[in-house]
């Protein structure tokens, strides 16, 4: 018989209860308003987003890179084991419990990666984290930014969106160093994001990330140094059937 599921903390949200359950030792889950947002025993997106994402970064140095949100802690575990000792990652995530939750009973599935010295993290919005670097000419520009957000865009995207409308992923752009990687999780391919990342400049893929009913996709879009061919050619995205799946992750 399998063993009941044990709510160790639950959060109030406007999308309902923010819930931590445990079975067993190892086994966890984090629901919101009863719905499964993610679960420890899958996490092949959250490894193959940030693995896409930090690529070649060990090599360079004092890489910097931006994460939100900070979910189970899985994505950032595996960004961490993709760069060097001099890394400076941050974390951008709105709810303080779920830092104290992978600081607490979920840091032995991450090898406590929400306390690794390279990394920071801010109780912020990610977009207003991203648009204050833009602004700012003297900040020093992120290396990656990595969206793993519980839902990634959809297939419509409003203008006026605060991650993946035209005017978000612009700002994207402006807090990237030249050749930084924005990698976006996401159910299926996005027709509006696609126009976003061609009409700021992005040149851009889809990958797909799972197996079986568990398939999620990744779009890696890259800046384009100003010193690079302005040929006027992108590379020409990835195209993937469109998930129905509402639930987080693989």
């Amino acid at each position: 018989m399998a063993l009941p599921w044990e709510t160790l903390a639950s959060v109030p949200t406007a999308e309902g209860a923010l819930d931590l359950r445990r079975r067993g030792e190892k086994d966890f889950l984090i629901t919101i308003g009863g719905r499964i947002l993610m679960s420890s025993a899958a996490h092949r997106s959250e490894d193959a987003l940030a693995k896409l994402a930090c690529a070649g970064l060990r090599s360079r140095r004092r890489a910097r890179v931006l994460v939100s949100g900070l979910g189970m802690g899985f994505t950032l575990r595996a960004a961490l084991d993709e760069l060097a000792d001099d890394a400076e990652v941050t974390v951008a995530e709105l709810t303080p419990a779920v830092v104290e939750w992978c600081e607490g009973p979920l840091a032995t599935l991450t090898a406590a990666a929400a306390r690794d010295p390279r990394v920071t993290v801010e109780i912020v919005d990610v977009a207003k984290r991203i648009a204050e670097v833009a602004r700012d000419a003297r900040a020093p520009r992120f290396d990656a930014i990595v969206l793993d957000m519980y839902q990634g865009p959809q297939h419509l995207v409003r203008a006026d969106e605060p991650l993946y409308g035209h005017v978000a992923v612009r700002r994207t752009k402006e807090a990237l160093s030249p050749g930084g990687i924005f990698a976006i999780w996401c159910e299926g391919a996005s027709t509006g994001f696609e126009l976003n990342l061609r009409g700021a400049g992005f040149d851009f893929r889809l990958e797909r990330a799972g197996r079986g009913a568990r398939i999620h996709y990744v779009y890696v879009a890259r800046n384009q140094a100003a010193s690079a061919s302005t040929s006027g050619s992108r590379a020409a995205p990835g195209r993937a059937p469109r998930s129905d799946s509402r639930s987080k992750k693989s």
